[in-house]
């Protein structure tokens, strides 16, 4: 039997966006879906904000108690000490975070972090409750020299080791080379890889556990072509990027179903 999964429209803010520009942000877009008569639960809406911002989304959520998750762009692998600048995750769980980002392209290059590096902060989220979002991708470099499926599989294989069959984790997949470029994956591409990364869930985990487990699709998504990565079996929601700072524009793609036609 097929098992249902939530979509995920997650808005990746990256460094952009004070707190109270947060607070802005976050209620014109709650009240844009209102008004467009967006069906709570259809879609889980997630927004990662910057650290600065956290608890001030936190209370604006829980004090309107607006249907939208939360969580962190990054985590520390220690849970405290002597590491300045580094945010732990009992810090987050104490801030109500749902999601955590892990292995985005940019912690890979510029602040050089390597697949056992993103192992042990899935780890890390995992031991404080919080939900990683693992993220894989390659360069277009590499997409030519070892196909399109290699560099994401084998960077999910090194962080699923930290992962157990009972955990909770979300797998997106960033073609580095479609992020903020303008080029885009085509719905085909996508599937393509996000079977092959489900598949690697099934190896290392079990069927039920692939079945079950969400894998997102990221770079240069916008609502001009949400729908027809929504329509591919394998991509069950998107990481967004830019587009996730425009009220308008991350509205339709969380209404992503009013495009699809099925």
């Amino acid at each position: 039997m097929a098992v249902a999964r939530t979509p995920l429209i997650a808005g990746n803010w990256k460094m952009n966006l004070d707190h109270l520009q947060a607070v802005a942000f976050v209620q014109k877009l709650h009240w844009t879906l209102k008004d467009a008569a967006h069906e709570d639960g259809s879609v889980e809406v997630a927004v990662f904000p910057p650290f600065t911002d956290i608890r001030t989304v936190q209370t604006l959520i829980d004090a309107d108690k607006i249907p939208f998750a939360f969580g962190a762009q990054d985590i520390s692998t220690h849970d405290s000490g002597a590491y300045t600048g580094e945010v732990s995750g009992a810090f987050l769980s104490k801030l109500s975070c749902r999601y955590v980002i892990i292995g985005h392209s940019e912690r890979r290059e510029y602040h050089h972090e390597t697949d056992e590096i993103v192992a042990a902060k899935v780890r890390a989220a995992l031991k404080h409750g919080i939900v990683p979002v693992i993220c894989v991708g390659e360069t277009l470099e590499q997409r030519e020299e070892s196909g399109p499926t290699a560099v994401s599989v084998a960077q999910l294989r090194v962080a699923l080791e930290a992962v157990s069959a009972d955990d909770d984790f979300v797998v997106a997949y960033e073609p580095v080379w479609a992020i903020g470029t303008g080029q885009v994956a085509s719905p085909e591409q996508a599937q393509e890889v996000c079977a092959a990364l489900r598949e690697v869930i099934s190896e290392a985990l079990g069927a039920d556990v692939a079945a079950k487990t969400r894998v997102l699709y990221g770079g240069s998504v916008k609502s001009g072509n949400i729908a027809s990565f929504m329509r591919e079996p394998d991509v069950d929601g998107a990481l967004v990027g830019g587009a996730s700072l425009v009220v308008d524009e991350f509205a339709s793609i969380i209404r992503f179903q009013k495009h699809v036609g099925v």
